[in-house]
């Protein structure tokens, strides 16, 4: 006779435990510790992972560079766009008469918004105090700055009423030079398309690079624990468990390419941010780096994070594949 057994309780066949089914707890736990052995691994190979890491963050630093200048060049560009204006240049043996007269007209014309003087002496102050040469200077006995003047103009002026503006001005007395500031503006505008194209074409090339260089890495990795993979193959393991330690691998060689890659960026941000700062300010300007925040090294870490995954898989698709069990 059978005896009676509690319903929902099931013979346990063989020496093998019972099938269980997976839940979310069970999920996070097993790749928690598939995680965590990945991470020992890479950690314990650290000449390895660092050189990887370098490789790494250097493919993807050139182009966050690129990215961050694109973005300042447009920002400053778009500040630019919004305060348009003509600077003019008198003659050294130009009058104050002649300059109070072209101010005069400069204030008296709709199209002008604000006019400002900087006299020669004011110039060559500021001419001192960012160029350094002070001292050669003082050996000069005439000042050889020309007084100068900036008129801003009012928003929304068409370019042909600036180019106009600007021909009427050159032929005013005492008038030696008129520059528009439009053309400047166009340069940089130009200059940032280029870096953004630029930009683009290394980030695609890099970024093979960085897939390469991770899927070399999770290659070598896996030869090393070939007999361990063979013995998971021949007990009946899974391609998608056998392939999830080195998705790991991947991971964190990509996101600590980013690391290193947005430390590489940040160096040498601080290195030209003082002359930048000092070219900047001779245009009477100021430095203000945007983009080098926390959502830039997040996106470092992501993007690096998915290139690695991108690598690993393509290393353990292939690999494992081939594996063959003697």
């Amino acid at each position: 006779m059978i005896a009676n057994r509690p319903i929902g309780k099931s013979l346990n066949k063989g020496p093998w435990p019972s099938p269980v089914s997976i839940t979310i707890g069970g999920f996070i736990r097993v790749h928690y510790r598939v995680a965590k052995e990945s991470f020992f691994y890479v950690s314990s190979h650290l000449g390895t992972s660092l050189l990887v890491w370098l490789l790494i963050g250097i493919a993807l630093g050139l182009p966050a560079g690129l990215y961050l200048l694109e973005r300042n060049l447009g920002a400053m560009s778009e500040d630019w766009q919004g305060k348009p204006g003509i600077s003019l240049y008198f003659e050294l043996s130009a009058s104050d008469e002649a300059i109070e007269a072209v101010a005069q007209r400069l204030r008296q014309d709709v199209r002008v918004r604000a006019v400002s003087l900087v006299s020669s002496a004011r110039a060559l102050e500021e001419f001192k105090a960012y160029s350094g040469l002070a001292d050669a200077l003082a050996v000069i006995e005439y000042n050889p700055l020309p007084n100068s003047m900036r008129a801003v103009l009012a928003d929304g002026l068409e370019p042909l009423q600036l180019e106009l503006l600007s021909v009427s001005l050159t032929d005013l007395p005492g008038v030696q030079e008129v520059v528009v500031e439009k053309t400047w503006l166009e340069r940089v505008t130009a200059i940032t398309e280029l870096i953004s194209r630029l930009g683009f074409m290394l980030a695609v090339l890099f970024g093979v690079a960085a897939i390469l260089v991770t899927s070399t890495s999770v290659r070598l990795a896996i030869e090393s624990r070939l007999d361990e993979l063979k013995v998971l193959k021949l007990v009946g393991a899974t391609s998608a468990y056998m392939r999830r330690p080195f998705l790991y691998f991947g991971l964190s060689y990509g996101m600590g390419g980013g690391v290193i890659g947005a430390m590489l960026v940040s160096i040498n941000i601080s290195l030209v941010e003082e002359p930048l700062a000092e070219f900047l300010g001779s245009y009477g300007g100021s430095l203000n780096i945007i983009g080098l925040d926390y959502l830039f090294v997040a996106g470092m870490l992501g993007i690096g994070g998915f290139l690695g995954i991108v690598g690993a898989l393509m290393a353990s698709r292939q690999r494992l594949a081939d594996l063959q069990v003697d």
